[in-house]
């Protein structure tokens, strides 16, 4: 269990039900094979797509993506998305599944930040890692400040970084406080922070069937996640945040929050344990080390 993240309360009984109409048994069992199908393509393609430096990698990752999503029976619907980025940036979501990661890769593909855990599952395992994942051990607090050091420099060279700052997943009904310490990165290398909203529905209603919570398995969230029919993954663009408008990290966090939550559901995302945060009135950033 990790010392410094947060564990959601949301748990599969609880929280995770698959409600409206779902796809018969052999339409479930013919979206695995071709998930597995696309994911084994994928495993084989990465090592060629690193090597030969002339491919269109990004264009490729969005149509794996994209490709591999349509196998598990997901549509993905973008709204306000951002013309052509010059320079790094920092993507930042709120967290509820697996499929965040497919659903920003089949619009904005860039490096995840994702626990080391991911590293060791079954073939998507691998797939991340030669995919330029960056691994952050939860269980090590003293091995924190380098995973920042390492999004700062690749934020740097001009990359983007996806990053999950809720440090735990939610089921969608509510969601955990953005904490600061990864906002750090953007900061140091001052490049803006891009706020995502990610939602999911099905038959056109907000749905949990996609959450991946508590001691929920991999396999289980799987075969509940191809059950479902006219699943939708929705990834809302929201304005980027320079850094240097807040005066520090802190603030930042804070202001993305407040971003990203009024754009979720509404009626139906709380935080019982936050505050209310107000977000300061642009102005030079004065420190950017707390």
């Amino acid at each position: 269990m990790s010392t410094w993240l947060p564990i959601a309360p949301c748990t599969p009984g609880d929280c995770v039900t698959v409600a409206g109409r779902r796809v018969g048994a052999a339409r479930r069992v013919l979206r695995v094979a071709a998930c597995l199908a696309v994911l084994l393509v994928g495993v084989a393609a990465t090592p060629v797509v690193r090597v030969v430096r002339w491919l269109p990698a990004e264009r490729l990752v969005r149509c794996w993506a994209r490709l591999l999503l349509a196998a598990l029976g997901v549509q993905v619907r973008p709204t306000a998305l951002p013309g052509k980025q010059v320079g790094g940036s920092l993507l930042v979501a709120n967290h509820v599944s697996w499929l965040d990661i497919l659903l920003v890769a089949a619009v904005r593909p860039g490096r995840i930040l994702a626990k080391t855990e991911v590293g060791r599952w079954p073939v998507l395992g691998p797939l991340t890692s030669w995919g330029g994942t960056i691994f952050i051990d939860r269980d090590r607090l003293r091995a924190l400040p380098d995973t920042v050091e390492q999004i700062a420099s690749a934020l740097r060279r001009g990359e983007r970084v996806v990053v999950f700052p809720e440090g735990s997943t939610w089921c969608g009904r509510g969601g955990g406080r953005f904490r600061p310490a990864l906002f750090e990165a953007a900061v140091r290398a001052d490049v803006p922070v891009q706020p995502l909203t990610l939602r999911y529905r099905a038959g056109g209603a907000p749905t949990t069937a996609p959450a991946f919570v508590g001691d929920d398995g991999l396999l289980p969230s799987l075969w509940r996640v191809v059950s479902v029919r006219g699943l939708v993954g929705e990834v809302e663009f929201l304005p980027q945040l320079p850094p240097a408008l807040f005066p520090g990290r802190r603030h930042l966090a804070a202001a993305t929050q407040r971003v990203v939550d009024r754009h979720r559901y509404p009626s139906t995302v709380t935080h019982p344990t936050e505050q209310p945060v107000r977000v300061p009135a642009p102005r030079p950033r004065a420190d950017v080390t707390h």
